[in-house]
Protein backbone atom coordinates (compact mmCIF):
# COMPACT_ATOMS: atom_id res chain seq x y z
CA UNK A 1 0.00 0.00 0.00
CA UNK A 2 0.61 3.59 -0.70
CA UNK A 3 2.34 5.79 2.30
CA UNK A 4 1.26 8.60 0.42
CA UNK A 5 -2.50 9.28 0.83
CA UNK A 6 -2.80 13.29 -0.27
CA UNK A 7 -5.70 14.40 -2.62
CA UNK A 8 -3.34 16.34 -4.58
CA UNK A 9 -1.87 12.85 -5.95
CA UNK A 10 -4.44 12.36 -8.31
CA UNK A 11 -2.68 10.05 -10.62
CA UNK A 12 -4.90 6.92 -10.43
CA UNK A 13 -6.32 5.23 -13.07
CA UNK A 14 -8.06 2.42 -11.75
CA UNK A 15 -10.79 2.08 -9.11
CA UNK A 16 -11.74 -1.27 -7.96
CA UNK A 17 -15.27 -1.85 -5.92
CA UNK A 18 -16.54 -4.26 -3.93
CA UNK A 19 -19.92 -4.77 -4.07
CA UNK A 20 -21.40 -5.98 -1.31
CA UNK A 21 -21.29 -3.35 1.98
CA UNK A 22 -19.07 -1.31 -0.09
CA UNK A 23 -20.54 0.47 -3.26
CA UNK A 24 -23.89 -0.84 -2.65
CA UNK A 25 -26.22 0.25 0.27
CA UNK A 26 -27.73 -2.77 2.63
CA UNK A 27 -30.57 -2.79 0.25
CA UNK A 28 -28.47 -3.61 -2.54
CA UNK A 29 -28.70 -0.36 -4.25
CA UNK A 30 -26.37 2.23 -5.62
CA UNK A 31 -26.71 5.71 -3.73
CA UNK A 32 -27.25 8.95 -6.61
CA UNK A 33 -24.49 10.18 -5.34
CA UNK A 34 -21.74 7.26 -5.58
CA UNK A 35 -23.20 6.70 -9.10
CA UNK A 36 -22.55 10.00 -9.90
CA UNK A 37 -18.88 9.94 -9.06
CA UNK A 38 -18.62 6.75 -10.35
CA UNK A 39 -19.59 8.44 -13.91
CA UNK A 40 -17.28 11.31 -13.23
CA UNK A 41 -14.48 9.01 -12.76
CA UNK A 42 -15.06 7.36 -15.68
CA UNK A 43 -15.17 10.63 -17.73
CA UNK A 44 -11.49 11.50 -16.06
CA UNK A 45 -9.92 8.34 -17.71
CA UNK A 46 -10.31 6.44 -14.65
CA UNK A 47 -11.29 2.43 -15.33
CA UNK A 48 -13.93 1.62 -12.86
CA UNK A 49 -13.75 -2.07 -12.00
CA UNK A 50 -16.18 -4.00 -9.77
CA UNK A 51 -14.88 -6.83 -8.03
CA UNK A 52 -16.93 -9.28 -5.97
CA UNK A 53 -17.37 -12.56 -4.38
CA UNK A 54 -20.61 -12.41 -6.42
CA UNK A 55 -20.93 -15.10 -9.55
CA UNK A 56 -20.64 -13.02 -12.86
CA UNK A 57 -24.67 -12.89 -13.78
CA UNK A 58 -25.33 -11.41 -10.30
CA UNK A 59 -23.01 -8.55 -11.17
CA UNK A 60 -24.49 -7.60 -13.98
CA UNK A 61 -26.79 -5.96 -13.58
CA UNK A 62 -25.35 -2.99 -12.20
CA UNK A 63 -23.15 -2.72 -15.68
CA UNK A 64 -25.68 -0.25 -17.03
CA UNK A 65 -26.23 1.93 -14.09
CA UNK A 66 -22.75 2.83 -13.79
CA UNK A 67 -22.47 2.83 -17.71
CA UNK A 68 -19.68 0.65 -17.54
CA UNK A 69 -19.90 -1.17 -21.15
CA UNK A 70 -19.45 2.36 -22.35
CA UNK A 71 -16.32 2.57 -20.78
CA UNK A 72 -15.12 -0.98 -21.91
CA UNK A 73 -14.84 -1.91 -18.30
CA UNK A 74 -14.31 -5.76 -15.99
CA UNK A 75 -15.77 -7.42 -13.77
CA UNK A 76 -13.78 -9.45 -11.22
CA UNK A 77 -16.26 -11.68 -9.93
CA UNK A 78 -15.86 -15.70 -7.67
CA UNK A 79 -13.46 -13.66 -5.37
CA UNK A 80 -10.93 -13.49 -8.56
CA UNK A 81 -11.81 -16.24 -10.14
CA UNK A 82 -12.79 -14.85 -12.98
CA UNK A 83 -12.15 -11.93 -14.62
CA UNK A 84 -14.65 -11.06 -17.95
CA UNK A 85 -14.15 -8.08 -20.25
CA UNK A 86 -17.69 -6.29 -20.65
CA UNK A 87 -17.30 -5.12 -24.01
CA UNK A 88 -17.92 -8.37 -25.22
CA UNK A 89 -18.78 -10.41 -22.43
CA UNK A 90 -15.10 -12.15 -22.98
CA UNK A 91 -14.00 -14.57 -19.89
CA UNK A 92 -10.15 -13.75 -19.65
CA UNK A 93 -9.39 -15.19 -16.54
CA UNK A 94 -10.77 -18.18 -15.19
CA UNK A 95 -9.16 -20.49 -12.13
CA UNK A 96 -11.38 -23.02 -10.75
CA UNK A 97 -11.62 -25.48 -7.97
CA UNK A 98 -11.20 -29.55 -9.04
CA UNK A 99 -14.35 -31.77 -8.46
CA UNK A 100 -12.12 -33.60 -6.08
CA UNK A 101 -10.94 -30.23 -4.11
CA UNK A 102 -14.99 -29.94 -4.21
CA UNK A 103 -15.86 -33.07 -2.78
CA UNK A 104 -13.27 -33.04 -0.29
CA UNK A 105 -14.78 -29.76 1.42
CA UNK A 106 -18.12 -31.32 1.36
CA UNK A 107 -16.39 -33.71 3.71
CA UNK A 108 -15.33 -30.98 5.74
CA UNK A 109 -18.89 -29.79 6.32
CA UNK A 110 -20.45 -32.93 6.87
CA UNK A 111 -17.91 -33.58 9.64
CA UNK A 112 -17.91 -30.05 11.44
CA UNK A 113 -21.78 -29.46 10.71
CA UNK A 114 -21.82 -26.83 8.30
CA UNK A 115 -23.39 -25.72 5.12
CA UNK A 116 -21.91 -25.55 1.45
CA UNK A 117 -23.17 -24.22 -1.90
CA UNK A 118 -21.25 -23.96 -5.39
CA UNK A 119 -22.62 -22.80 -8.71
CA UNK A 120 -23.29 -24.40 -12.37
CA UNK A 121 -25.68 -23.16 -14.80
CA UNK A 122 -28.16 -24.43 -12.71
CA UNK A 123 -27.77 -21.76 -10.16
CA UNK A 124 -26.85 -22.56 -6.61
CA UNK A 125 -25.89 -26.11 -5.73
CA UNK A 126 -26.43 -27.48 -2.21
CA UNK A 127 -28.41 -30.73 -0.09
CA UNK A 128 -29.41 -28.48 2.64
CA UNK A 129 -31.16 -25.20 3.34
CA UNK A 130 -30.59 -22.42 5.39
CA UNK A 131 -31.36 -19.03 5.99
CA UNK A 132 -27.51 -18.37 4.99
CA UNK A 133 -28.33 -20.21 2.05
CA UNK A 134 -31.40 -17.83 2.03
CA UNK A 135 -28.76 -14.74 1.90
CA UNK A 136 -26.47 -16.05 -0.84
CA UNK A 137 -29.57 -16.56 -3.40
CA UNK A 138 -31.13 -12.97 -2.52
CA UNK A 139 -27.98 -11.28 -3.30
CA UNK A 140 -27.47 -13.06 -6.31
CA UNK A 141 -30.76 -13.51 -7.49
CA UNK A 142 -29.60 -16.87 -9.09
CA UNK A 143 -32.19 -20.11 -8.67
CA UNK A 144 -31.70 -22.41 -6.02
CA UNK A 145 -30.76 -26.06 -7.01
CA UNK A 146 -31.19 -27.92 -3.97
CA UNK A 147 -30.38 -31.80 -4.46
CA UNK A 148 -30.24 -35.49 -2.48
CA UNK A 149 -26.81 -35.24 -3.00
CA UNK A 150 -24.00 -32.61 -3.07
CA UNK A 151 -21.35 -35.12 -4.62
CA UNK A 152 -23.67 -37.31 -6.98
CA UNK A 153 -24.50 -33.76 -8.73
CA UNK A 154 -21.13 -31.94 -8.69
CA UNK A 155 -19.18 -33.50 -10.86
CA UNK A 156 -17.26 -30.95 -12.67
CA UNK A 157 -14.93 -28.25 -11.66
CA UNK A 158 -16.66 -25.07 -10.25
CA UNK A 159 -14.89 -21.37 -9.28
CA UNK A 160 -15.40 -21.49 -6.05
CA UNK A 161 -17.53 -22.52 -2.83
CA UNK A 162 -19.04 -21.23 0.36
CA UNK A 163 -19.21 -22.65 3.65
CA UNK A 164 -21.89 -21.24 5.94
CA UNK A 165 -22.70 -21.30 9.56
CA UNK A 166 -23.33 -18.56 12.05
CA UNK A 167 -20.75 -16.24 12.49
CA UNK A 168 -18.91 -17.65 15.92
CA UNK A 169 -18.72 -20.78 15.06
CA UNK A 170 -17.57 -20.35 11.22
CA UNK A 171 -15.14 -17.95 12.38
CA UNK A 172 -13.54 -21.02 14.60
CA UNK A 173 -14.32 -23.46 11.59
CA UNK A 174 -11.93 -20.86 9.47
CA UNK A 175 -9.09 -21.53 11.69
CA UNK A 176 -9.12 -25.26 11.41
CA UNK A 177 -9.50 -25.65 7.60
CA UNK A 178 -7.15 -22.70 7.13
CA UNK A 179 -4.58 -24.84 9.08
CA UNK A 180 -5.26 -28.20 7.54
CA UNK A 181 -6.29 -26.63 3.88
CA UNK A 182 -2.61 -24.78 2.64
CA UNK A 183 -3.09 -25.75 -0.23
CA UNK A 184 -6.61 -23.55 -0.79
CA UNK A 185 -7.26 -19.70 -0.31
CA UNK A 186 -9.19 -19.66 2.20
CA UNK A 187 -11.43 -15.95 2.63
CA UNK A 188 -14.35 -14.68 4.96
CA UNK A 189 -16.96 -11.99 2.81
CA UNK A 190 -19.31 -12.39 5.43
CA UNK A 191 -19.53 -12.84 8.87
CA UNK A 192 -21.77 -16.27 7.95
CA UNK A 193 -19.98 -16.80 4.64
CA UNK A 194 -16.92 -18.40 4.65
CA UNK A 195 -15.55 -18.52 0.52
CA UNK A 196 -13.07 -20.95 -0.64
CA UNK A 197 -11.20 -20.53 -4.08
CA UNK A 198 -8.01 -22.37 -5.49
CA UNK A 199 -5.28 -22.01 -4.01
CA UNK A 200 -3.40 -18.24 -5.40
CA UNK A 201 -6.34 -17.13 -5.88
CA UNK A 202 -7.97 -13.61 -4.17
CA UNK A 203 -9.08 -10.67 -5.82
CA UNK A 204 -5.54 -9.19 -5.89
CA UNK A 205 -4.39 -11.82 -7.98
CA UNK A 206 -6.67 -11.15 -10.72
CA UNK A 207 -6.24 -6.88 -10.12
CA UNK A 208 -2.88 -7.42 -10.49
CA UNK A 209 -3.60 -9.21 -13.83
CA UNK A 210 -6.19 -7.47 -15.03
CA UNK A 211 -3.60 -4.10 -14.24
CA UNK A 212 -0.71 -5.50 -15.88
CA UNK A 213 -3.00 -6.43 -18.96
CA UNK A 214 -4.05 -2.84 -19.21
CA UNK A 215 -0.82 -1.17 -18.46
CA UNK A 216 -1.73 0.41 -15.33
CA UNK A 217 0.89 0.55 -12.40
CA UNK A 218 -0.04 -0.71 -8.78
CA UNK A 219 0.87 2.75 -7.56
CA UNK A 220 -2.25 4.16 -10.00
CA UNK A 221 -4.85 1.35 -8.45
CA UNK A 222 -7.27 2.46 -5.43
CA UNK A 223 -9.47 -0.47 -4.05
CA UNK A 224 -12.36 -0.28 -1.73
CA UNK A 225 -13.37 -2.73 0.71
CA UNK A 226 -15.01 -4.14 3.83
CA UNK A 227 -13.99 -7.15 4.72
CA UNK A 228 -11.83 -10.53 4.56
CA UNK A 229 -12.23 -11.34 1.39
CA UNK A 230 -11.25 -7.82 0.26
CA UNK A 231 -8.23 -7.66 1.92
CA UNK A 232 -5.69 -8.96 -0.43
CA UNK A 233 -6.84 -6.56 -2.90
CA UNK A 234 -6.57 -3.20 -0.79
CA UNK A 235 -3.11 -3.94 0.49
CA UNK A 236 -2.09 -4.49 -3.00
CA UNK A 237 -3.35 -1.04 -4.21
CA UNK A 238 -1.23 2.20 -4.62
CA UNK A 239 -4.32 3.50 -2.03
CA UNK A 240 -5.73 1.04 -0.20
CA UNK A 241 -9.30 2.31 1.25
CA UNK A 242 -11.71 0.95 3.93
CA UNK A 243 -15.38 1.93 4.37
CA UNK A 244 -16.34 2.98 7.74
CA UNK A 245 -18.43 -0.38 8.51
CA UNK A 246 -15.23 -2.49 7.94
CA UNK A 247 -14.87 -5.58 10.25
CA UNK A 248 -13.23 -4.81 12.83
CA UNK A 249 -10.04 -6.57 13.19
CA UNK A 250 -9.02 -5.26 9.96
CA UNK A 251 -9.49 -1.53 10.51
CA UNK A 252 -5.87 -0.52 10.91
CA UNK A 253 -4.85 -2.58 7.21
CA UNK A 254 -5.51 -0.14 4.94
CA UNK A 255 -4.55 3.46 3.90
CA UNK A 256 -7.62 5.22 4.36
CA UNK A 257 -10.79 4.99 6.12
CA UNK A 258 -14.00 6.72 4.69
CA UNK A 259 -17.74 6.58 5.08
CA UNK A 260 -19.33 3.58 5.72
CA UNK A 261 -21.16 2.12 2.84
CA UNK A 262 -24.89 3.88 3.74
CA UNK A 263 -22.95 7.07 3.83
CA UNK A 264 -21.67 7.11 0.22
CA UNK A 265 -17.88 6.08 1.16
CA UNK A 266 -17.27 5.27 -2.62
CA UNK A 267 -18.32 8.92 -3.65
CA UNK A 268 -15.76 10.24 -0.70
CA UNK A 269 -13.06 8.12 -2.85
CA UNK A 270 -13.72 9.59 -5.67
CA UNK A 271 -14.05 13.29 -4.19
CA UNK A 272 -10.71 13.07 -2.33
CA UNK A 273 -8.48 10.91 -4.05
CA UNK A 274 -9.40 10.88 -7.96
CA UNK A 275 -10.90 14.88 -8.48
CA UNK A 276 -8.98 16.36 -5.58
CA UNK A 277 -12.04 18.08 -3.63
CA UNK A 278 -12.22 18.41 -0.16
Amino acid sequence: MSTTTSSTDLNYKMLVLDLDDTLLRDDHSISERNRKMLLKAQEKGVKVVLASGRPTPAMTQYIETLQLDKYDSYLISFNGGMVTSIRDNEVIFEQSLTKEEIHSLHDFCKVNDLHIITYSDKGVISETESEYIDVEIKLTGLPHHKVPCFKSEVQTSAVKCILLENPDYLKTMETKLKAERTDLSIARSKPFFLEVMPQGIDKAASLELLSNMLGIQQSEVIAVGNAGNDLSMVEYAGLGVWVDNVTPELRDKADVIVASNMEDGVAEVVERFILGEN
